[in-house]
């Protein structure tokens, strides 16, 4: 009779759910649903995300932001560059029809940055970490569900 061994995505599936509920427990993980097209094609609109709260930036990042104007409203874009005390947020499709970044609204303070994005959870066929074109991978790979996401974002 062969040995049947364990499941290896099923195995990294549940340590991922459960580094992510002791994270999101202890405050430091949000999970946010993409909205809009601003951020294609690294996102798409029904993508859902993981963000480390407070995680430090680095250009090239995917981070999660309070809007300058509208503090309610979280916006997700790629953190390009550092500018006077912010950071210069932008769209990847800057052709998206109501896109909005820091070529509209200037450099966003760090005090509005909420976090960097980590990896998408959903779609699970999407699912898994995020790589940015030459800046190397952003976070570690989640691929489970843990529910509808708290927060929306617009692009």
């Amino acid at each position: 009779m062969a040995r049947t061994r364990p499941h290896r995505p099923l195995l990294l599936a549940a340590g991922c759910a459960l580094l992510f509920a002791l994270a999101r427990a202890r405050g430091r993980v949000r999970a946010v649903a993409v909205s809009g097209d601003s951020m294609l094609p690294a996102l798409r609109p029904g993508d859902w995300l993981v963000v480390y709260v407070g995680g430090r930036v680095v250009p090239g990042d995917l981070v999660v932001a309070r809007h300058p104007g509208r503090p309610d409203l979280l916006i997700v874009k790629r953190a390009t560059r550092r500018s006077g005390g912010g950071w210069w947020l932008e769209s990847d499709n800057q052709h998206a029809r109501g896109r909005r970044d820091s070529w509209d609204f200037g450099a966003v303070p760090d005090a509005l940055v909420v976090g960097r994005v980590a990896a998408r959870y959903w779609p699970l066929w999407r699912a898994g970490r995020l790589l940015t074109d030459t800046r190397g991978g952003l976070g570690w790979q989640a691929a489970v569900t843990l529910g509808r996401p708290a927060h929306r974002s617009e692009q």
